[in-house]
């Protein structure tokens, strides 16, 4: 599907004037002046979200005809100067609303690096939390990365901070101490009959770049003399496609017969890795619907054309394709599927997109449970947009690149129904809910580890009636942000390809 590109001026009336060396430029009676042409980032900008994004018809400024001349264009254009972020918001539908997700990066290779799990951090992952009636902010870390600064300094999953840098985190300044700074310290704390009791500080940390394997920790647990999977697994990181596929056929060979996916803090990434996990958990058989694409009319046209109507429909799949830089040749592995249907996911507020995919995908097939909280309800996916000369030439004059909201997806039933009443735009309701303590993160895979014990005691109380667990929410708060809401692409679902835009179309 990729499509050439090359950015074409807009033709324009050019005035030839008679005038002296020295006269000032003065347009003739009732003619307006000449509008200097737009730059080639703008024009990039305006004709991708034409192109390719998902709800283009909904915004009127995209609509052919609405700009009466190519002067208003321009002018509409050239009144944003270089301020490319407010130009690529203005043409979004309903931001914050509808579109929550559509976003543009100064610097594709920046952008790559996030796809790959690269980025410059302290390498671990935190959530911080306001107490309510105080505009005072504390941290509490859910994982640390193996080999980071972070590992190094002795944090660890559970620990409570309060400052940075010996300067207290408020709502005001939790950002420049914790998101614009390569070098701090933390100070831990504790709390004790719900009061905060400072402890010590951590040695200083310098931020570096880190690539994050996204799966975090597996286990085979005997439940009920069953078998069961245990797997953490943070993001959707095609880089680690091969990883993912090697932790399934551990679980075979153990005789794994159910699977516990922990899914709390996947916040999503690589359609085509959720098509490879869902296979891993259910059926390698490609001729069976895992979900299916819907684009905006444009590009749904095109695709049908050009490919047929089934390229639109992801199948699960056999084999896992890896490109090789060093031999320029595609890889094949075999898939390692445990094909079981006894599934069981835990869920968070943050997991989202790819990871409901995989829920919603595989729910046509067998009964999935959810054990948690609501997710997120991301039922759309992106592509990336460069300003491309040809379809092998890009721009070598700036990195701009957009990321836009292009696609639906559903399962083989088609839900979600439509892009007016998905059916999660609220989220998966868990069929089970529990809550994260942040005053008791024990390690992954012990069993008293809140949101594992209650998936155990679910599965056994499916089978013995076990009352539910009592879970302790503790103090009173509200949570500010996490760390990977600062990261692009931590809470994204997108297809791995550069688009070149098929079509240009005079304003």
């Amino acid at each position: 599907m990729k499509r050439a590109y090359k950015i074409l001026l807009l033709l324009s009336a050019v005035l030839i004037l008679g005038l002296n060396a020295c006269e000032k430029e003065i347009p003739p009676e009732n003619e307006e002046p000449e509008v200097e042409d737009p730059d080639e980032i703008s024009l990039f900008i305006y004709e991708g979200l034409k192109d390719v994004y998902l709800w283009y018809d909904m915004v009127d400024k995209l609509e052919n005809g609405y700009f009466d001349t190519t002067k208003d264009f321009y002018t509409y254009l050239n009144n944003f100067g270089s301020n490319y972020e407010d130009l690529f918001e203005d043409l979004l539908y309903q931001r914050g609303t509808v579109d929550r997700w559509s976003w543009i990066v100064d610097d594709y290779e920046e952008l790559e690096n996030s796809f790959a799990g690269i980025s410059k951090s302290m390498g671990y992952d935190f959530r911080l939390v306001q107490i309510y009636g105080s505009n005072d902010i504390f941290g509490y870390i859910r994982y640390v990365l193996p080999g980071s600064p972070a590992e190094g300094a002795g944090l660890k999953r559970g620990d409570l901070f309060l400052k940075v840098n010996g300067q207290q985190m408020t709502i005001d300044n939790y950002m420049d101490l914790l998101f614009n700074n390569d070098s701090y310290y933390l100070t831990l704390m504790s709390i004790v009959d719900n009061e905060f009791i400072v402890g010590e500080d951590t040695e200083v940390m310098n931020a570096v770049v880190l690539q994050e394997n996204p799966v975090y920790y597996t286990d085979v647990l005997d439940i009920g003399g069953v078998q069961t999977g245990y797997l953490v697994y943070n993001a959707f990181t095609s880089n680690f496609d091969v990883e993912l596929n090697q932790a399934f056929q551990d679980f075979k060979d153990q005789g794994v017969q159910r699977l516990i996916l922990d899914l709390r803090y996947n916040g999503g990434g690589s359609i085509q890795t959720a098509i490879y996990l869902a296979s891993m958990i259910y059926d390698t058989d490609n001729t069976k619907i895992f979900a299916k694409s819907e684009w905006n009319d444009k590009y749904t046209a095109y695709i049908k054309s050009t490919y047929g109507a089934d390229y639109l429909n992801y199948y699960f799949t056999e084999v896992i394709e890896k490109y090789d830089e060093d031999t320029q040749t595609t890889l094949t592995y075999d898939i390692s599927s445990l094909g079981i249907s006894e599934l069981y996911v835990i869920t968070s507020k943050s997991t989202a997109s790819a990871s409901e995919l995989v829920i919603n995908g595989l729910e046509p097939y067998f009964d999935v449970k959810l054990i948690g909280k609501n997710t997120t309800g991301k039922y759309v996916g992106s592509v990336t947009v460069k300003d491309y000369y040809t379809r092998e030439n890009l721009n070598p004059s700036h990195k701009w690149a957009m990321q836009p909201i292009v696609l639906k997806i559903t399962n083989t039933l088609g839900n979600p129904v439509d892009l007016s009443a998905p059916g999660y735009v609220n989220g998966l309701q868990p069929d089970f809910e529990a809550s994260e303590d942040y005053k008791n993160l024990l390690p992954f895979g012990d069993e008293n580890e809140p949101l594992l014990k209650a998936t155990i005691d679910y599965i056994i109380g499916a089978k013995s009636a076990r009352a539910k667990p009592a879970l302790v929410e503790g103090i009173d708060y509200r949570v500010v942000a996490d760390s990977r809401d600062f990261k692009p692409l931590s809470k994204e679902m997108y297809l791995e390809r550069d688009f070149w835009i098929k079509d240009k179309q005079q304003k």
